[in-house]
């Protein structure tokens, strides 16, 4: 119980290193990447399972995430948080992005813009979002993002452009040995 009696509720979830996936970003184009996550060849990354996020579609310049928000997202107004949607609106814009480029580039976020058209609970179930490419790129990719509640009905948009990354050492890469929990 907590300081004002109420039941405690917590959870857990599961990941896999996400050195295995990174294995894989040399070879792969972004779309044959995005793919082997989607098909479960790859896993995905960990931040993926903390958010229920799960990639079911993938076509160039084009993806889309299913989203189960769960009473842990809520925020203090009995809605789930607006962190949550504007992290599924990156994940699509983003992914939609790394669907256009070669084997070996990344991308990173420059800017984005969400709007947030309706607030989201539980009662939503399962979200929808889809990414675009508005303009593809060799140095910046622009893309929209949507969600959509069941019954199609617009939640939240954005906007984002996305620095293209070319091949070699960079941001990709993780420490040999991952840190313990609560030892900095």
């Amino acid at each position: 119980m907590d300081a004002n009696g109420e039941v405690e509720r917590s959870a857990t979830f599961s990941w896999t290193d996400p050195r295995v996936g990174l294995e894989h970003l040399s070879h792969l184009s972004g779309l044959d990447y995005l793919t082997g996550m989607r098909d479960g060849t790859i896993p995905r990354p960990p931040m993926a399972s903390l958010m229920n996020l799960a990639l079911v579609g993938v076509e160039p310049g084009r993806v889309e995430f299913e989203c189960r928000p769960a009473e842990a997202h809520y925020n203090p107004l009995g809605m789930v948080h607006g962190g949550l949607a504007c992290t599924l609106l990156d994940t699509v814009v983003g992914c939609a992005g790394h669907s256009t480029l070669a084997a070996g580039f990344g991308y990173t976020s420059i800017d984005l813009s969400v709007s947030y058209l309706r607030p989201i609970t539980l009662e939503h179930g399962v979200l929808r979002a889809e990414g675009t490419v508005t303009k593809p790129g060799s140095r910046v990719i622009f893309a929209e993002g949507r969600i959509f509640g069941p019954a199609g009905e617009l939640l939240a948009t954005a906007t984002s452009s996305l620095l293209v990354l070319a091949p070699g050492p960079g941001p990709v890469r993780l420490p040999s040995q991952p840190r313990e929990p609560g030892k900095d």
